[in-house]
Order: C-alpha cells, then sequence, then structure tokens
C-alpha cells in the first residue's frame, strides 16, 4: 500500500480536518507505532502503522456523503463559542464525523456538502476546479440590466477581480419590491454574492444557494439531510478528476431548474431574451 501523509491520515479517519490535524501533530498528541510525532510532512503505512491520538487508535471510517439544505440562522461550523446553531446541530442523527464542504454565512441558507471525504472535499474546494455554484438571489428594487453585464462580464472588489459569471434575471415583483436574479459563480470566497452586489449599492433581502457542482437541493427541505447517490458522487469526483469507487446507491439525477416567465439571461449564453445583443461576461 502506497505510503500516506499523516495529517491526510487523520483526516480520512474522520478524526479532524488536514488543518487541524497539522495542530495535534505539532501540540505533540499523535504517536505512530508507539512513537510520538511532532514534525509535519511524516508518512505513514496505513497498513502496517498504527496512528494513536491522545492514545486512542484512530482508523478509517467508511466513507459517507450527504446534501443538507441549511437554514438561515445558523453558522458552518462544528461548534460556537458564542452557542449560536451550528449545522451540525441538524445533523445528530450521523454517527461517524462528517464536515461540510465549504461554509455558507449566518443568513445565508442552501446547498452545503458533508462528508468525511478529506481527498474529494480538498478537490472540490480547490480554487483550480472552478466548480460551479448557483444562488437565488432576492435583492430590494430593480437592478439595472447594465449592472448585471457587469457583474457577469467580471468587477474588482477589495479583495481583486471576479471571474465571469453567469446571471439569470427574473425580473421585478412589485408587489414585494424585489427583484429576483440567479448568478452562478466558479469561486469561493467569502460572502462573494453579496459584495457583488453590494458594490452596486444593492440591498441583498434572500441569499439562497440552490445548486453546487451540478448538484440541487430537490427532495431536500429546509434542515433536512440525505445521502448523495451514486450517480451523484460520481458526478462530483468526475469534476475533480478523482477515480470513482462504489458509491452509495445510484440512479437519482438533478432536477433541471424550473423555466420561469420574462427572464433575461447574462454570461456565458449571453444572448437575452428579446434582444439581439450579448453581454461582454461568461467564460469561453
Amino acid at each position: 500500500m502506497e505510503q500516506e501523509r499523516l495529517q491526510k491520515y487523520i483526516s480520512r479517519c474522520g478524526y479532524a480536518s488536514r488543518r487541524k490535524a497539522e495542530e495535534l501533530i505539532v501540540a505533540g498528541k499523535v504517536q505512530v507505532n508507539g512513537r510520538q510525532v511532532t514534525e509535519l510532512g511524516v508518512k505513514i503505512n496505513p497498513a502496517v502503522d498504527r496512528v494513536k491520538i491522545d492514545g486512542q487508535r484512530i482508523e478509517p471510517e467508511a466513507l459517507e456523503y450527504y446534501i443538507f439544505n441549511k437554514p438561515k440562522g445558523s453558522i458552518t461550523s462544528v461548534g460556537d463559542p458564542q452557542g449560536r446553531a451550528t449545522v451540525m446541530d441538524y445533523l445528530k442523527d450521523i454517527k461517524n464525523r462528517v464536515y461540510p464542504v465549504g461554509r455558507l454565512d449566518y443568513n445565508t441558507e442552501g446547498l452545503l456538502l458533508f462528508t468525511n471525504d478529506g481527498t474529494l472535499a480538498q478537490a472540490l474546494m480547490h480554487p483550480s476546479q472552478g466548480v460551479t455554484k448557483t444562488y437565488e438571489v432576492k435583492i430590494k428594487g430593480r437592478v439595472l440590466d447594465e449592472h448585471l453585464e457587469a457583474l457577469s462580464a467580471g468587477i474588482t472588489l477589495e479583495d481583486g477581480p471576479t471571474s465571469p459569471a453567469e446571471i439569470v434575471d427574473y425580473g421585478f415583483d412589485s408587489k414585494t419590491n424585489t427583484t429576483l436574479v440567479e448568478i452562478t459563480i466558479h469561486e469561493g470566497r467569502n460572502r462573494q454574492v453579496r459584495r457583488m452586489f453590494e458594490h452596486f449599492k444593492y440591498s441583498v433581502y434572500n441569499l439562497k444557494r440552490i445548486a453546487y457542482g451540478g448538484l440541487t437541493l430537490a427532495g431536500v427541505k429546509r434542515g433536512a439531510y440525505r445521502k448523495l447517490t451514486g450517480e451523484e458522487l460520481r458526478q462530483l469526483k468526475a469534476l475533480c478528476k478523482l477515480p470513482f469507487g462504489k458509491g452509495p446507491g445510484d440512479g437519482a439525477k438533478g432536477r433541471k431548474m424550473p423555466a420561469k416567465d420574462n427572464k433575461k439571461q447574462f454570461g456565458r449564453n449571453g444572448a437575452v431574451r428579446g434582444a439581439k445583443r450579448r453581454s461582454g461576461g461568461g467564460r469561453p
């Protein structure tokens, strides 16, 4: 069996994230074959080496994968010193330790993946993968077409320029005084979607992630979760160019986005309904 970095093995065992595993190693809490290890970069042979943390042996758990529909008012963390609700409060029935893939902020709802597969989680979050994330955004007031075109082409925020985005404008609702916009991005910066609209002085009324890497919330109620199907897992691993083994079930596919009237589309497809012009945004 190939050798594996110690912190990666600890993460694969579901004991802690790789970063936390590195902290445990440096703190002297990890032993390999009875010898304390405090240096990073040590490799082990999982087939023969015995790893203990604080004297307790750890071994890899069965890999699990879940889609969770995060509600507002919860933080994406395994714990909170301030006593606020966390996403883990909704996953107490899952016996193995699983961790969120990325995060959604306190006031954002929607699709969040959980797994104890550190390799897949790291691959999905790596910027080079360009995994798509689609959000439904309700904005107070009317949104100008030229601002949506600018967002689709990319704008400059305080932490640098954004990559092109794909945007669908579903129009203004005079009853609620809100505009409904769907935006797909390929990055994962902190509060990025909110900051993109705030750049043009808009106030985001509600923000919900409705798709991630082609997966959707179909059949998952707010605050609930379900296991990924084999086909969904295969899809994610294909995105990251990872080998696919036996997965949890198979078959189900994500839903198609429902058609909505009077929508305008900006970005990769470019065409704006009812017009012959193209926006400048979108990836080639």
